[in-house]
Order: C-alpha cells, then sequence, then structure tokens
C-alpha cells in the first residue's frame, strides 16, 4: 500500500500531536527540549511519508521515530561526556579563536583555563597535537583522520582519549601551580 496523502498527514498530525509530546515527555526529555524533538519527528515521518504502510499504526510509528532520535540526543550527549568534563571541549575549540582582548570575557577562571590549556598544547608532541586540531578545530571524524593519519578509526579514538587524559592532568596541575581550582 502506498502511503498518506498531505491532507490525511496533517489530520494524523492534529491527532497524534499531544500524544507525541506526552510521550517524548516520558522519556526523560527536558520541557524545554519536548517540542523540538516532536517537531523533528513529525518532520522525519513527513520526509519518510512514503515509506509509512497506511495499515500499521501512524502513533506507534510517530513514537518509534521520536524514540530513536532521543536515543540518538543521548548517545550524543554521551559522547560529549566523554570527551572531556568542565566544558572542556567547548575550550578546545576555541583555542586558536580567541582573540586576547576576548579573554577577560571569560573570567578568572576561564582565562585561567584557557591559559593552561594553551601551555598544555604547546607542550604536547607534534602528532598529539595534530589530533587534537584536527578533530576540535577542523572538526574532523575519528575515520577522516585515520584516514589522513594511515590509521584505524579506533586507533584515533583511543589516542585521542589519551591525548584529552593526558591535557586534562596536565591543565589540573597549571591551574593548581596558578593558585586556581581545576
Amino acid at each position: 500500500m502506498t502511503g498518506p496523502t498531505a491532507e490525511t498527514y496533517i489530520d494524523s498530525v492534529r491527532e497524534h500531536h499531544a500524544g507525541l509530546r506526552a510521550f517524548v515527555r516520558s522519556l526523560g526529555v527536558q520541557p524545554m527540549w519536548v517540542d523540538d524533538i516532536a517537531q523533528e519527528a513529525f518532520i522525519i515521518a513527513y520526509e519518510r511519508l512514503e515509506e509509512f504502510d497506511v495499515e500499521r499504526d501512524f502513533g506507534a510509528w510517530l513514537r518509534g521515530i521520536a524514540r530513536n532520535l532521543v536515543i540518538n540526543e543521548r548517545r550524543k550527549d554521551a559522547r560529549r561526556k566523554r570527551i572531556l568534563a568542565d566544558n572542556l571541549t567547548d575550550i578546545l575549540v576555541r583555542t586558536s579563536s580567541v582573540p586576547e582582548e576576548e579573554e577577560e570575557e571569560l573570567g578568572d577562571r576561564g582565562t585561567a583555563k584557557l591559559a593552561a590549556l594553551r601551555q598544555c598544547m604547546s607542550e604536547l608532541p607534534e602528532k598529539s597535537r595534530a589530533l587534537i586540531q584536527a578533530r576540535y578545530e577542523k572538526e574532523e571524524s575519528a575515520p577522516d583522520i585515520a584516514d589522513r593519519l594511515e590509521m584505524k578509526p579506533p586507533a584515533v579514538r583511543k589516542a585521542l582519549e589519551r591525548v584529552r587524559e593526558a591535557l586534562r592532568k596536565c591543565m589540573d596541575e597549571k591551574m593548581r601551580t596558578a593558585g586556581v581550582t581545576p
């Protein structure tokens, strides 16, 4: 069977909107993001309308899409937390792009952290520094970095994990030496 028409899709959206929002909320999504996830589920459903079998339950199909979106968000969040705590990733991304005149906007702790990061980055071996720059400044994926450096993606991920840990320890030490709580 073919998928529903645009007109029946609109009717289905009206019918399932409140239920989908409640379902998304029940998955533990923060209230401020419930509408975004629900809207994204409706967009994906519309884009895949031709894949929907009209003999199936449209609401169940939408909930499946929303569930997958939430799972993907949790995975992304877990990856972000795995990268480094305390927003270090944000600092890494901005390491080379924060002009000195903007450093004062970061506050004393932020400025100390940025200074420690810059110093620790300069002390890294060249290959480690290149890995960090490729991943966080150029936003390359592990497979892309692996191809360029003739490594396997798991080896790149492990090397990045080790370099991040070395950076964290180095920064903590530099900040303690400077009298700032890491």
